[in-house]
């Protein structure tokens, strides 16, 4: 049985995958089984490598890629996974999981190497940080109140380092309203990914996905997520057994999109 999947978003390039002990067990099953494995998603699997690698078909030179998501998650219900986990609501002595040592880097390996695999580069080394900015006022987002004085916005970025310079970054800006952290990277929209390349030429693409405003727009990127796989359906059933990223297998078009 060949298999799609956005659940393990470390998966969208599998050598890269953090516990390979767990990696070669599924290899191993699907080699076995003669099965096909392919992990993707929007961001990753899509806007931060596979978009960022088809707008270097490009370029004559590249000095570096940044692919990056720029959100409001103010419609995000978990409280664990936002307050806990990336500190939002929280003050900032708080240690959430996000800014454990390796985690940012564990998070947004697979999209640098898949990028890196992809231009033929090595990476050296990957580096982090991990900022956050206060909200002045109390902000009601789904998960509840993000009180005044605590975390109102979180920025990650993850950087592979290749010939001694960063040259493949991955960065991510949440905020839980529009006005926290008005000096990072902002966005007309709620949802907002852009790849730039600086090079010859420099490159700069923008997406959004959805209503510019609302809710719909987080909407439509868990539809984009999901039909990131389901599209490529045919392509991993035709591809050789085994664990695939997008450099395997050809560019997943649609099919019957105009039924």
């Amino acid at each position: 049985i060949n298999v799609v999947s956005t659940t393990s978003t470390s998966l969208v390039y599998p050598p890269s995958y953090f516990a390979p002990d767990w990696r070669n067990q599924l290899e191993a099953a699907a080699l076995a089984g003669g099965a096909s494995f392919y992990g993707s998603g929007i961001f990753p699997g899509f806007a931060s490598d596979q978009l960022a690698l088809l707008m270097t078909t490009q370029s004559k030179h590249i000095r570096s890629i940044t692919a990056s998501e720029i959100a409001l998650n103010d419609h995000y219900p978990v409280a664990d996974v936002m307050m806990n986990g990336m500190g939002f609501g929280r003050p900032l002595d708080f240690e959430p999981m996000m800014k454990t040592p390796g985690f940012i880097e564990m998070a947004w390996q697979a999209p640098i190497y898949l990028i890196a695999r992809g231009l033929g580069v090595e990476v050296e080394r990957l580096q982090s940080s991990f900022d956050r900015e206060l909200t002045e006022r109390d902000i009601d987002v789904a998960f509840g109140t993000v009180e005044a004085g605590t975390c109102g916005a979180v920025r990650t970025r993850a950087a592979g380092v290749v010939n001694g310079r960063e040259a493949i970054i991955i960065e991510h800006v949440i905020r839980m309203a529009r006005d926290v952290a008005p000096d990072w990277p902002t966005s007309d929209a709620d949802a907002t990914y852009r790849v730039d390349i600086e090079g010859d030429p420099d490159i700069h693409c923008v997406m959004t996905l959805g209503e510019a405003v609302g809710h719909g727009a987080g909407r439509a990127a868990m539809t984009s997520t999901a039909m990131r796989v389901v599209n490529a359906i045919p392509y991993v059933v035709g591809a050789a057994p085994g664990l695939l990223s997008s450099l395997d297998i050809p560019t997943t078009l649609p099919r019957h999109v105009f039924d």
